[in-house]
């Protein structure tokens, strides 16, 4: 290689590096606002403290936390005014991979007539934790196992994190009840 060569190589990467550093420069120009003092928020996000979490956070309890946990509906009073239009939109996230038809196995089983079946019951390599569960899928046990799959069968296969809202688990708990049931 020669010198001209390798000039041109040089300046080539001296001349990105400049490039590269003019826009970062350019860029914070544009994009910080120096000081922040005095400047209020555009939007502020109020979120109130519950008598559970100053308790908490103060050392002590709380029979406000105690009375809010007792007035809960317990999974079976919300089971029985689920929506099933709204578990059919909710179970939209589980086509990924599980089917609806009989026998119709995907990267998850087949969930047609899934509910009060027997847990790993159908033709699918299930995993070792879940066999070991048996019994039936209940509504209560599909609702503990869409909580959170890894805590209801530490090891199972899949990798879904669950549901956090409750009433969604029964919507889709109900709507499942439908197809096949």
């Amino acid at each position: 290689m020669d010198t001209m060569t390798a000039t041109k190589i040089v300046g080539g990467v001296c001349g990105s590096l400049l490039i590269f550093l003019l826009v970062k420069w350019g860029a914070e120009t544009i994009y910080t606002s120096g000081s922040h003092e005095g400047v209020e928020a555009a939007y502020v996000i109020e979120v109130a403290e519950t008598a559970t979490e100053m308790a908490s956070a103060e050392g002590g309890t709380s029979d406000v936390g105690d009375a809010e946990a007792e007035a809960a509906p317990t999974f079976d009073e919300v089971y029985a005014a689920a929506d099933i239009a709204s578990g059919e939109k909710v179970f939209k996230k589980c086509k990924a991979c599980h089917k609806l038809e009989d026998g119709a196995n995907a990267t998850g089983p087949f969930l047609y007539g899934i509910v009060d079946r027997g847990i790993a019951s159908v033709e699918f390599k299930f995993s070792d934790a879940l066999v070991a569960v048996g019994g039936n899928w209940t509504p209560a046990q599909l609702n503990a196992f869409l909580t959170r799959p890894k805590d209801f069968a530490p090891g199972t296969k899949m990798s879904f994190s669950g549901l956090k809202r409750e009433s969604d688990r029964a919507d889709v708990i109900a709507y499942l009840a439908t197809i096949g049931g």
